[in-house]
């Protein structure tokens, strides 16, 4: 028992006895001295008990009893006779406890609290009843959890996170109660740390195993692949398949997407392992992928895993060109210099990071940014940035600022800007952006629309002019036509621009020509954007007043937008017509009609390259002597990129040809002429073409050094354990007091680095913990080991991670729920009267607050106090003798 005060800064009041004290010594009154000290103490204790109940002072007396919250396991691991097995042990706990219900917390990947605004309080067995429900009520309703409430919803059954569901269930008990959890589940948690969570709440947890599932279920366990292989080299994969039932299964391979193997297995109770030989050719990384079907499974989801396989061989570059006939003697090149060359249309850019770790390096061929999505192009930058890949870009009529990369993810790792400042010779350009503001265009399409719009003024030179139409269901003229040099103002205007009322692409068209028509520019064009169909009009015939007077107009269709319509304009118009359902490919589109449009970009004069900065890349190729290109894309070299070959003019090296730098741990560079017929015709012939191409890729492309070193990377139990074995070839001995790290990059494109540790000779091991993030898809490691500044290694690997961790056959982890009872002081597996016993080990404090009673002290006192002060004792005393 003990005390404490809620309020102790109240307890200054103390200084009025020293007031008291004072007024005693200086009183006038003639009561005896024995009155006078007596009316003193009195009010000394009045004063006391005033400040003391100021001071909230409280009684702490110990208490033993209990308050219990369920937590109910609601994960799929849990079948419906393990929850028959727990409703029957609550509704026993309950029926003990009494008519007032035991709260319940539900959990799986989030916990739920059952009514969580009315929060139950415990049976009147163990807890006091004066205890109102307004009590446990605020006190829970100030708690965070409370007011997170609304947000715990069983949104995924397919994780368990026990430690989570603590949380709320301990917000519910009020501190003068002894928390004492009771946890009913498997212990098979995916996601959280239950154990560490439990010893840092201090409250008591009972565990009650519940069984596992006894459903007939088929699980793909794991595909077993080597660390790595050569490239020919035949090896065996096993698959391992767990099942809690004898039954037939058909298990499919595959290798990417096409069947190897289809084959009837029969499948014994427990562990089954199958192996198959196979073969891997021209794949640096090979994707396998296994599938089963079993009669009378019960979740089909966890049959179906994927596993990566590293090959050593030749390196592989994707070579991507818009008409891949025409890029076949470049990739024939590279094949004669033993780099595997694989050419693909624009559609078949990679749409994953998996695809693009395929290859050491990417070529990107006359291809516009209009090819490419958003995601796409992110892929990439992370494909540089974080897997060490190359990119090298080769120029055409839709490339660089031409194909419209002009602020583009692409834009930002190649080491040349895709704008330029156009020559005084060049003619100017007038621009008219005509914009739909057209209700539809609401929300992040009119956003994108500004933004292009705000681009491609960028893009001018100040020799040029623009001016900017929006319309709805008339036509209004944001921007009148003005020099270029007013961009900011331009800008602003474009910022004005807001979505609503009709669609009338008509109006828009007239006063774009009525703007176009009185400038003086030798080059005039019209952008048209718009989402929707538009009320009639003579649209062939204000097209065609354009083409008479030189007027191109190109058009844009988002989403569902009258797309015969707009092609119709554009064809008629001499321009160009953009089907785009993607609304963040509008700025990619403006910027490449700003920069065709403007015919300045291209450069179709024959040159000689010039050598600006001597390389070893270039050894024993004499560019001197080497044919001349015939024409190129105009760019801006960036400041720290390294300028090693540039076009010729009047005075000597003139714009850059060859450009490359280094972003992240990858490598890019810019070729601004071609490699094929239109401008690289003559180099064709040229003896040097293959060997040039293949130093230049070899530069660029992915350096994986890996001469002495071996990665093994192995999956357990949501965890993924990464081993790296190194030695010294040249010496035969380990490699000791290396440093590394391996750079994590999640599906999501998020990154995360891991630090490598030195756990025996030349052995280097990291533990990657998935369990926080339950993602299911494509994980990718780029591990880097160095030595001093020495590079000992660079290897990029990939890990697939198929069904959650919640679907895999396990046991009761009845270990874990020991545990867990045994170091918080709870029951392991208790019947359900164990629960009501006293709890000796565990002592909450019971507050009583004391200021009513403090306060009838002095009440009463202070009566006292009053007689003291009006009644003179010692003459009622002497009337009282004399009588």
């Amino acid at each position: 028992m003990s005390f404490e005060f809620a309020h102790p800064h109240y307890l200054v009041g103390l200084i009025l006895v020293a007031v008291l004290l004072w007024g005693f010594r200086y009183s006038l009154t003639d009561f005896s001295k024995m009155q006078r000290y007596f009316s003193l103490a009195v009010r000394l204790v009045i004063l006391i008990l005033i400040v003391f109940a100021l001071s909230g002072l409280t009684l702490l007396s110990p208490t033993h009893e209990k308050m219990l919250v369920f937590l109910l396991d609601q994960s799929r691991s849990i079948d419906s006779a393990a929850n028959e097995k727990a409703q029957q042990f609550i509704e026993s706990v309950q029926k003990i406890a009494g008519k007032t219900p035991i709260p319940v917390i539900t959990f799986a990947a989030n916990p739920q609290i059952q009514h969580p605004a009315s929060p139950v309080l415990p049976s009147s067995n163990f807890i006091q009843k004066d205890v109102a429900v307004s009590e446990l009520s605020e006190q829970y309703k100030q708690s965070e959890q409370f007011k997170q409430s609304e947000q715990f919803e069983l949104t995924d059954a397919n994780a368990t996170n026990i430690a989570l569901a603590l949380e709320p269930a301990l917000a519910l008990i009020p501190p003068h109660y002894v928390p004492h959890l009771v946890l009913l589940s498997d212990g098979n948690e995916t996601t959280g740390d239950i154990l560490t969570a439990a010893i840092r709440g201090g409250a008591a947890i009972s565990t009650v195993p519940l069984p596992a599932s006894a459903e007939p279920e088929v699980q793909l366990a794991d595909i077993k692949l080597p660390a790595q292989i050569r490239q020919g080299e035949p090896f065996y994969l096993d698959i391992v398949i767990q099942s809690n039932y004898n039954t037939e299964a058909i298990i499919t391979l595959y290798k990417d997407s096409f069947k190897v193997v289809e084959e009837t297995k029969t499948l014994q109770i427990g562990e089954n392992i199958f192996r198959f030989r196979q073969l891997v050719n021209d794949q640096r990384q090979q994707e396998f992928s296994v599938t089963v079907v079993a009669r009378g499974d019960t979740i089909l989801d966890n049959n179906h895993v994927t596993g990566l396989l590293f090959t050593g061989g030749k390196p592989r570059v994707l070579l991507i060109d818009s008409e891949p006939k025409t890029i076949r003697d470049l990739a024939s090149a590279l094949r004669e210099q033993d780099i595997t060359a694989e050419v693909r249309p624009p559609e078949g850019v990679p749409r994953s990071l998996e695809e693009f770790d395929h290859f050491d390096a990417v070529i990107l061929s006359n291809v516009p940014a209009t090819s490419l999505t958003m995601h796409q192009m992110n892929l990439l930058r992370t494909y540089l940035s974080d897997l060490g890949g190359g990119l090298m870009m080769l120029g055409g009529e839709q490339s660089f600022g031409l194909g419209g990369y002009y602020k583009t993810p692409i834009e930002e790792i190649l080491p040349v800007r895709c704008d330029f400042e156009k020559e005084k010779e060049k003619p100017s350009l007038a621009i008219s952006l005509v914009i739909d503001r057209s209700g539809s265009m609401g929300g992040q399409k009119m956003e994108l629309a500004k933004e292009a719009a705000k681009a491609a003024v960028e893009l001018l030179s100040p020799r040029d002019f623009a001016t900017v139409i929006a319309f709805d269901h008339e036509s209004y003229v944001v921007c009148a036509m003005q020099n270029a040099v007013s961009a900011g103002t331009i800008n602003a205007a474009i910022s004005t621009i807001e979505a609503a009322g009709g669609t009338n692409i008509y109006s828009g068209l007239i006063d774009a020509y009525e703007q176009l028509r009185r400038t003086s520019a030798k080059l005039k064009h019209v952008i048209l954007l718009t989402d929707g169909h538009s009320s009639p009009g003579d649209y062939e015939g204000i097209v065609r007043q354009m083409v008479n007077d030189l007027i191109t107009v190109s058009t844009v269709g988002v989403g569902d937008a009258d797309n015969e319509l707009l092609k119709m304009i554009a064809e008629n118009g001499k321009g160009r017509h953009y089907s785009c359902n993607d609304p963040k490919a509008i700025p990619q589109i403006f910027a490449k009609e700003t920069m065709t449009a403007g015919k300045s970009a291209i450069h179709e004069i024959p040159f000689v390259p010039v050598v600006v900065t001597p390389t070893e890349v270039l050894a024993n190729i004499d560019i001197e002597t080497a044919p001349p290109l015939l024409g190129y894309v105009v760019t801006r070299a960036k400041p720290t990129s390294r300028f090693i070959l540039a076009t010729q003019n009047e005075t000597g090296a003139g714009d850059p040809l060859l450009v490359w730098w280094r972003y992240g741990l990858g490598m890019s560079a810019a070729f601004s002429s071609d490699a094929k017929s239109r401008w690289g015709a003559e180099w064709l012939t040229w003896s040097g073409y293959p060997k040039f191409w293949a130093q230049i890729i070899r530069q660029v492309m992915r350096q994986s050094d890996q001469r002495g070193s071996l990665i093994e990377i192995q999956q357990h139990s949501g965890n993924i354990h990464l081993t790296l074995d190194v030695v010294d070839e040249e010496k035969d001995c380990y490699i000791n007091d290396a440093t590394g790290q391996t750079a994590m990059i999640y599906p999501d494109l998020s990154k995360e680095e891991i630090i490598l540790q030195q756990t025996a000779p030349g052995r280097y091991e990291a533990e990657i913990d998935l369990k926080k993030t339950n993602y299911q898809g494509s994980y990718h490691l780029q591990t880097v080991l160095r030595l001093g500044e020495k590079n000992l290694v660079n290897q990029s690997r990939g890990v697939m991670v198929g069904y959650p961790e919640e679907l895999r056959l396990k046991p009761t982890n009845n270990e874990l729920l020991q545990r867990i009872s045994e170091s918080t002081g709870g029951l392991f597996n208790p019947k359900p009267e164990e629960l009501f016993q006293p709890d000796p080990n565990h002592t909450a404090w019971r507050a009583t607050p004391l200021w009513s009673y403090l306060l009838t002290v002095a009440a009463w006192l202070f009566i006292l106090d009053v007689l003291l002060r009006r009644i003179d004792l010692k003459r009622l005393h002497n009337n009282s003798r004399n009588i």
